[in-house]
């Protein structure tokens, strides 16, 4: 079995890829949402487009999808797009991977969604890590924990059921954060890698 790579942009890889809406249906698992930086006027439209690819069964996921506070797009437009997943979601039981960028404030008014939700790419300080924990969140870490202290120290002490590794768009190979994330949890990679396929089934299972 490969090392699960959970969100990433490059077919090949073994995990979820990160669908693009114009993008033909892969043969390997994919992910598809709006991500806050396409949304336009015409979101319905796109979001009637990711509702029916969503459909697919290689599909096991919502997103990326959620809240940027650094983009142009109007804030109560974002909310109401990210909610429009959130409701499809919960319809279709799939989880949520979802991208957030100053807006964890904001994102903790979701924590009652029916389905598993994903931060993906999280490099935030151990506060914001805590209160997403605590709100029911789940937390996936790429490249900047391989040299982070803070999201190592993080890493170290978050429930291993609740964590997930990733790529993302950084051109890098997945094993490095596993043997990085083995050394800090003190587990082994074989471990840790069943574990992440156990995660990632739980959050199908229970979308």
């Amino acid at each position: 079995m490969d090392f699960l790579d959970f969100h990433h942009h490059q077919l090949g890889k073994t995990g979820i890829y990160n669908l693009d809406l114009n993008e033909e249906i892969p043969d390997e698992k994919f992910s598809v949402g709006l991500h806050p930086k396409d949304i336009t006027e015409n979101w319905k439209a796109d979001f009637e487009k990711i509702k029916n690819i969503s459909l697919h069964e290689n599909c096991l996921s919502i997103g990326e999808c959620g809240l940027d506070g650094l983009i142009q797009v109007d804030d109560k437009l974002q909310n109401q797009v990210f909610q429009a997943h959130i409701s499809w979601a919960e319809k279709i039981k799939k989880p949520i991977i979802i991208h957030c960028v100053r807006k964890f404030s904001q994102l903790l008014h979701y924590k009652n969604a029916k389905v598993p939700l994903i931060i993906h790419g999280f490099n935030k300080k151990e506060n914001i890590a805590t209160e997403l924990l605590d709100a029911g969140f789940n937390l996936s870490f790429g490249y900047a924990a391989l040299e982070n202290l803070s999201l190592q120290n993080i890493i170290k002490n978050i429930p291993i059921q609740r964590l997930f590794l990733e790529t993302d768009d950084s051109d890098f190979e997945i094993i490095k954060l596993y043997e990085k994330v083995s050394e800090i949890k003190s587990i082994s990679l074989e471990n840790l890698k069943n574990q992440m396929w156990e995660n990632l089934n739980h959050i199908v299972k229970n979308g």
